[in-house]
């Protein structure tokens, strides 16, 4: 793993989208653009079939990182937003109730809110452990009501890395015949999932994270029956069914209306080719060396203040700080300025989880999450920046951020 970034500008954003990629992406890409450049399903001639091969085979390859079951069904969308939007609003009906956590996005919180507002359902975000931000599953059994259609869980959150346990609550939605839908932004790529074993119902995770394919992509998994108890939330062209006005009921088709992002999905093809090549296992022994460093060389240091589970094992590396007296927005920019660090500082877009840590009304948190290419040595980087900022604001002689810094007081 020798891809470097440019400019020794060390990134630790990879919870927003993950950098550096395998070369392998960036060469799918253009390998894409200069062989096949064309549209799945609207043609017969050779370049057209190139195209539909690129997304079967991007299909095979998301199956088998995930240990999909036979008839368990791959759903490209624009990305993670996306697929977490067409499952939620494909199964939830007018007076359904949902579960979900205080940890959640708002990529699951805003489509709740709407579907409150637009046909009357009803949710309820369950509480996390305070000091953990983990979430008891027994919590979400005393949420369940009648009429509750879903259970939304972030598997691992992006603010504080915490990794909920999933497979506990799966046992719960089934034992009450309620469908469980996971968000695995932060956790696909990072930690093993077995999709029909851990007793997933649908699983939604963006492309360009911890799965290292390009932007614009995603991924909506769904077990084999549930799109049964499932609707269309868009409809259009598919190349199949033609003759049809309305939307063909077989899948992918019945979800996947208009053309693909085919360029994008090449990389992604070669980006989980590139994860399944290391392994999975591989990838999370890494991360969890990287966590362990991080927690060793953090703990004790005066003023700052970090979130999430201490252990390795119940976190990825996403990682959320304060330090006294220095604003998070201003915490990013002495990061960069300074030491040529990349973090991002806010809300996150998490903001029932930041009113549980009682940094909502404080500009959030300084959030730096770790890749596959992150090393030690980056590791060691950040933690000697963070600390002499935490020793300086001890001191009241922090230095102030270059004058054309970017401080922004609450990023969206």
């Amino acid at each position: 793993m020798s891809v470097e970034p440019r400019d020794n500008r060390l990134y630790l954003d990879n919870a927003a989208t993950s950098y550096p990629k395998p070369p392998a992406v960036a060469a799918a890409v253009q390998d894409y653009f200069d062989t096949v450049h064309a549209s799945a399903g609207r043609g017969a001639y050779r370049e057209a079939l190139a195209s539909e091969r690129v997304l079967e085979g991007c299909r095979t390859a998301i199956r088998e990182l995930f240990r999909c079951a036979r008839g368990d069904h791959v759903i490209f969308g624009l990305n993670g937003t996306d697929a977490l939007n067409l499952a939620i609003k494909a199964t939830v009906r007018p007076g359904d109730h949902v579960v979900t956590t205080v940890m959640d996005h708002n990529s699951v919180l805003r489509p709740l809110s709407a579907l409150e507002e637009q046909v009357g359902i009803r949710w309820t975000a369950v509480a996390a452990d305070p000091a953990t931000t983990r979430v008891s599953p027994d919590d979400v059994a005393r949420a369940l009501r009648p009429e509750t259609r879903l259970v939304v869980v972030n598997h691992a959150s992006n603010v504080t890395g915490a990794l909920q346990p999933v497979e506990v609550i799966a046992d719960i939605c089934r034992e009450h015949g309620v469908l469980l839908l996971v968000d695995a932004a932060q956790s696909a790529g990072h930690v093993p999932i077995e999709f029909r074993s851990a007793g997933i119902d649908l699983l939604a995770c963006p492309g360009h994270k911890g799965l290292l394919g390009p932007l614009g992509t995603g991924v909506l998994l769904i077990r084999a029956g549930i799109e049964e108890r499932m609707r269309t939330v868009r409809e259009g062209g598919t190349g199949s069914s033609s003759e049809n006005p309305v939307q063909p009921t077989t899948l992918p088709d019945r979800f996947e209306a208009g053309s693909h992002n085919a360029p994008g999905l090449a990389g992604l093809r070669a980006a989980v080719r590139w994860i399944l090549d290391r392994g999975l296992r591989s990838l999370r022994e890494h991360e969890l060396r990287l966590c362990a460093r991080l927690r060793e060389r953090l703990d004790g240091v005066a003023g700052l203040q970090w979130y999430g589970p201490r252990e390795p094992a119940e976190r990825v590396g996403v990682f959320s700080f304060r330090i006294a007296g220095v604003e998070p927005s201003e915490l990013s920019a002495l990061l960069e300025t300074r030491f040529n660090i990349l973090s991002r500082s806010g809300l996150h877009c998490a903001p029932l989880a930041h009113r549980a840590l009682g940094t909502l009304e404080t500009g959030g948190t300084t959030r730096l999450s770790t890749g596959p290419f992150t090393t030690d040595a980056d590791i060691d980087r950040a933690a000697d920046a963070l600390a002499t900022i935490a020793r300086e604001a001890q001191q009241g002689d922090v230095a102030a951020p270059a004058p054309n810094a970017q401080v922004r007081p609450v990023s969206p």
